[in-house]
């Protein structure tokens, strides 16, 4: 099965790769590595002039930037990174311009924030603005909007972006670059530790010790790309986990790095949005019954089964559904606020209409806008 996942790779007519801070800059960080990033655009043009719509989600901006604004290391604080991303947004793409611009190929900047993914309107026009890019042969440089983003609204890696990307323009395949060249069975510097070829489902990787942020000026880490390795799981979208120097041979399906196979049912673009692209505002805590209700049911979530609320929200945000255990088992999108939910728990909405008003029978969150986690 893994060399079939490979061959979908190879054979991608539309694919998303992902590239980190620390495959772009310089060892000691903090300054733009021209000749690595030529490189990989040497092995994507190539790919793009046979016909495949390459998409290129790539990291970098903020370590770009820490050079030209004279400082030593990435900096901590978000008013800093904001700074450090303006200034190196323009340096890297005009990088990417240059290398790409040699081939004869067009880029075009998309920088995209969690809204951009989680509203619904927002989510429609980031692919049609995607889709036309592809459709004109341009190669889409994407980007997290780092300049605006705050720490409560921001994706804080691009991995989770690139499969979030790539569920959202429908992706053949989704390519994980990195500094590690695969996903190993225990830290790449222990002895014993072994490469992971494959993995078949999202269950296998309790066995193994995922380390967390692998360099100076990421953001990311192993975590956050098993993560985005299991979302493109949930979308059917074979994933491919290397290091940058060996690109060339993982889009061409040979055996380099993890790859990840797909899931044999998606979820569904919506359900993915739900599950995924949402970050939660706040949590409404259930009884058994309740769970049960949502998952062998299929049933909304009602007022009468909720047993807490946890957050600030309001109507229209996606929040967590948990269990009795403590587990969250469901994400989806609310009809109340924070304010007003604590008053109507553990009523049936027909009492709630007798007593308060018709406009208090409807559901917590309506099962089409619900997604089992």
């Amino acid at each position: 099965m893994s060399d079939g996942a490979r061959r979908a790779v190879a054979d991608a007519r539309r694919l998303v790769v992902k590239v980190g801070s620390s495959s772009l800059t310089s060892a000691a960080g903090g300054e733009l590595d021209v000749a690595r990033l030529t490189a990989l655009v040497n092995a994507l043009a190539v790919r793009h002039g046979d016909g495949t719509e390459v998409v290129l989600v790539s990291s970098g901006a903020i370590a770009a930037g820490i050079s030209p604004l004279g400082m030593s290391t990435r900096p901590r604080d978000l008013a800093r990174q904001q700074a450090a991303a303006s200034v190196g947004q323009g340096v890297l793409l005009s990088a990417y311009d240059a290398a790409f611009g040699r081939h004869g190929h067009t880029i075009g900047q998309v920088l995209l924030t969690v809204d951009d993914v989680t509203r619904r309107t927002h989510y429609t026009n980031a692919r049609r603005t995607l889709d036309s890019l592809l459709g004109l042969g341009v190669v889409p440089i994407v980007n997290e909007n780092d300049t605006v983003a705050t720490d409560e609204i921001r994706f804080g890696d691009n991995d989770r972006l690139a499969a979030l990307v790539a569920q959202l323009i429908r992706a053949d395949a989704l390519v994980l670059l990195t500094d590690v060249d695969a996903l190993y069975t225990a830290s790449p510097s222990d002895p014993d530790a072994e490469r992971v070829p494959v993995v078949r489902e999202p269950g296998e990787l309790a066995r193994i010790s995922i380390g967390g942020t692998g360099s100076a000026v990421g953001s990311g880490g192993m975590i956050t790309k098993v993560e985005a390795a299991t979302i493109a799981h949930a979308a059917c979208i074979p994933t491919v986990l290397t290091c940058a120097e060996q690109v060339s041979e993982a889009i061409a399906g040979e055996d380099v790095g993890t790859v990840f196979l797909p899931g044999e049912r998606s979820r569904g673009s919506r359900g993915l949005w739900l599950a995924y692209a949402t970050s939660p505002r706040g949590s409404v805590q259930i009884d058994a019954g309740a769970v049960t209700a949502l998952r062998e049911r299929g049933r909304s979530l009602l007022p009468a089964g909720i047993t807490g609320v946890t957050g600030s929200f309001t109507d229209g945000d996606p929040i967590d559904v948990i269990g009795p255990d403590g587990v969250v088992i469901a994400r989806g999108l609310v009809n109340y606020t924070s304010g007003e939910l604590p008053h109507l728990l553990g009523r049936s909405t027909k009492e709630l209409a007798e007593a308060i008003g018709p406009q208090y029978e409807r559901e917590v969150i309506h099962r089409d806008h619900l997604a089992i986690l």
